[in-house]
């Protein structure tokens, strides 16, 4: 049960002020402990990251402007490395990392690319910012039509498609083995990419 994880607790904390974005963790943190059982001894980890992958808008957190690097930070400041790496690179964060030009991301916090990582990305990206199951398609659309073409989120999603309809349907296939059913809306169009 979500509400009673530390991360659970953690993220409400830091996120509850901030409406909307909460809704999305929650969901996120849903999906992910759905997952789970597919990934064995990694469920803890993928849950709790799930729960705590925005942790780094929290106004509190927001040190440097980059939510995955302030998240990462004060989970590592928690002792929580393993956390940290997922949050840092959630979603294809260094990639954006590298837009942005902010140096020695990968240096700080090294990129694993596990299937945890492929499935936080796969929890975040097919969940709407409410919440709301959705196509990791319609997703990129949503967050590219509220940015704007030439915001540096929107390249940052547009550059790293390939890399998440790989991570999704990578994740896609381990529930499916695991028989692990999810909203179909989270599955549209993964069909069609290799892995």
């Amino acid at each position: 049960m979500l509400e009673s994880r530390w991360a659970y607790e953690c993220a409400r904390g830091y996120l509850a002020p901030l409406g909307r974005r909460w809704s999305h963790v929650r969901a996120v943190g849903a999906v992910a402990e759905k997952l789970a059982p597919a990934f064995g001894g990694g469920f803890d980890l993928l849950v709790d990251a799930a729960l705590l992958h925005d942790i780094g808008y929290s106004a509190s957190l927001a040190t440097s402007g980059f939510h995955p690097a302030d998240g990462a930070r004060f989970l590592e400041a928690c002792g929580e490395h393993q956390l940290a790496l997922l949050v840092a690179h959630h979603s294809g964060a260094r990639i954006e990392a590298a837009l942005r030009g902010i140096d020695g991301y990968c240096d700080e916090f090294p990129w694993c690319n596990t299937a945890l990582d492929k499935a936080l990305t796969f929890c975040d990206l097919t969940t709407s910012p409410s919440g709301e199951p959705m196509s990791l398609h319609e997703r990129v659309a949503e967050i590219l039509d509220r940015y704007g073409a030439d915001h540096v989120v929107a390249r940052s999603i547009h550059s790293g498609l390939p890399e998440f309809e790989e991570a999704c349907a990578a994740t896609a296939a381990l529930i499916e083995v695991a028989g692990i059913e999810v909203e179909p809306a989270r599955l549209a169009g993964l069909d069609r990419v290799a892995v």
